[in-house]
């Protein structure tokens, strides 16, 4: 004999009933495979511990650091990113509310008139009999799909699969972000660096031009030599502009990065100084220590999930609804407790034929499934393989350095002697001129390769994963406007 229960006891126990039946859908049906990860990278590196965390701080230079901690601050593409956390966020509670019943509450009102034709009112003059009529009624109505196979779980798990991807993500971009803005305050460094050194070769360039164009006036010379002497210093100034012109131009891109007017005022006079000793650590880290990696395997785990929700759709789906409420013609009588009207219902719908609109949902989730592996497989090769040629590299760029330090400070030596001897009558004025395009060049172009020097580096900080760890994350999203 089934006890008694009032329609709302039935309702509140209906949630209750089969959860105990459902399938959960499994961690992982896929193998990563690791592509034969070494025990050290093949480029000279310092293996140990890596300790990344705010990485710009590493040049020691504080007007850098406070450039990129404003970008990270202040950057509209990074608060783009983070309203992309929080919309996946949401998204997976989305997913997440297919498992739990839905339960509605519903006011009903309804008035109607209805008319008896060929019923005359006796004295009415030969009017219709009519009569009018009101019902209203509550009520409170539940559904819910039972999850017996996993389908609606592994839609859940997929779309915080996404989550957890687009959290990876943000990372990502604070990375990419933070990158950008200490590139570009070296670059406005070097400029202003080139700009000095235009600005002190146009002052070497007009002396030497008033010295020519001395002895032209005496005589001395031929009006060829005074023209090329003009020419080089033209050059000189022409070069002056543009470096000003470089100066301001990455001053207002440095400036759109930390979030501010782009005035083209912002102050980086010097490169800074060599960091500390390459943080390379070990291969096998770097796998937890890339938001990009984080980021493909969480994708490939969202599609892993997809391709069991798409199978699972070939399974009955079960689905349970109740109402109960009250109906009456009178609005007092809407408030007693009691509900009167009620009722109970379950159905199971099978797919048989939709013409394979199902098979086909399971081959494309199978063929997303497979290209989110194979994109894992290939970012992580990447991954190693920019790691390896930001090693390799430094050791190159070091050398290159050396080297043309070296070559500016002979074509310098040079320039100073040709000039001392054209004013000896011992030299033309073509081996000054050449000396002088040669201390040029070789100068600028020493300070250039300073400046990508360290630019590798920061691409070395990028490409080990900066200060970002998989395994322990720390929630640095900011919050939603909700939440503010």
């Amino acid at each position: 004999m089934i006890p008694h229960c009032s329609p709302r006891a039935w309702l509140a126990l209906l949630p209750l009933g089969l959860a105990a039946c459902a399938i959960t859908p499994p961690e992982r049906s896929y193998e990563i495979d690791s592509a034969e990860t070494p025990a050290e990278w093949s480029a000279e590196g310092v293996p140990g511990d890596v300790d990344l965390e705010a990485w710009w701080r590493q040049f020691g230079d504080e007007d850098l650091a406070t450039q990129v901690e404003l970008a990270l601050e202040h950057n509209r593409d990074l608060a783009a990113a983070a309203a992309r956390v929080h919309a996946a966020e949401a998204q997976a509670r989305i997913a997440g509310a297919a498992l739990k019943p839905s339960l509605d509450a519903g006011v009903d009102a309804r008035r109607s008139r209805q008319n008896y034709i060929g019923f005359p009112i006796p004295g009415g003059g030969g009017d219709v009999l009519s009569s009018t009529s009101q019902t209203l009624g509550v009520s409170l109505d539940l559904a819910w799909e039972l999850d017996l196979w996993g389908r609606l779980a592994a839609g859940e798990r997929a779309a915080l699969e996404d989550y957890e991807a687009t959290r990876a993500d943000y990372a990502g971009a604070q990375l990419s972000i933070a990158g950008q803005t200490a590139k570009a305050w070296l670059a406005l460094a070097e400029a202003r660096l080139q700009l000095k050194l235009a600005e002190e070769t146009v002052q070497s360039f007009r002396r030497n031009t008033e010295f020519v164009r001395r002895r032209y006036e005496q005589g001395r010379i031929e009006p060829l030599e005074l023209r090329l002497a003009e020419n080089n210093l033209a050059g000189a100034e022409s070069l002056l502009y543009f470096r000003a012109e470089q100066i301001e131009r990455v001053a207002r891109q440095l400036q759109i990065l930390t979030g501010v007017y782009p005035d083209g005022v912002v102050e980086a006079d010097e490169l800074p100084g060599d960091p500390a000793a390459i943080p390379a650590g070990v291969p096998s880290d770097l796998l937890r220590r890339r938001p990009d990696l984080a980021s493909a395997e969480a994708r490939l785990a969202a599609a892993d999930y997809r391709l069991w929700e798409a199978r699972k759709a070939l399974w009955p789906s079960i689905r349970l609804t109740a109402s109960a409420g009250r109906t009456s013609a009178e609005l007092e009588d809407l408030l007693k407790e009691s509900f009167d009207v009620w009722s109970l219902a379950g159905g199971i719908v099978q797919p048989i034929f939709d013409g394979g609109r199902l098979r086909a949902a399971i081959d494309a989730a199978d063929a997303r499934a497979r290209e989110a592996l194979a994109n894992y497989g290939q970012r992580s090769l990447v991954a190693f393989g920019e790691v390896e040629t930001a090693l390799s590299t430094q050791e190159h760029m070091e050398g290159r350095e050396e080297a043309l330090e070296r070559a500016a400070q002979q074509a310098e030596a040079a320039q100073a002697l040709a000039e001392r001897q054209y004013q000896a009558g011992t030299t033309n004025l073509l081996a000054v001129l050449e000396s002088q395009r040669r201390a040029l060049n070789a100068r600028a172009e020493q300070i250039t390769s300073r400046r990508e020097r360290l630019d590798n580096r920061i691409d070395l900080y990028l490409a080990l994963g900066g200060g970002f760890d998989a395994d322990a994350q720390a929630d640095t999203v900011p919050p939603s406007a909700d939440a503010r």
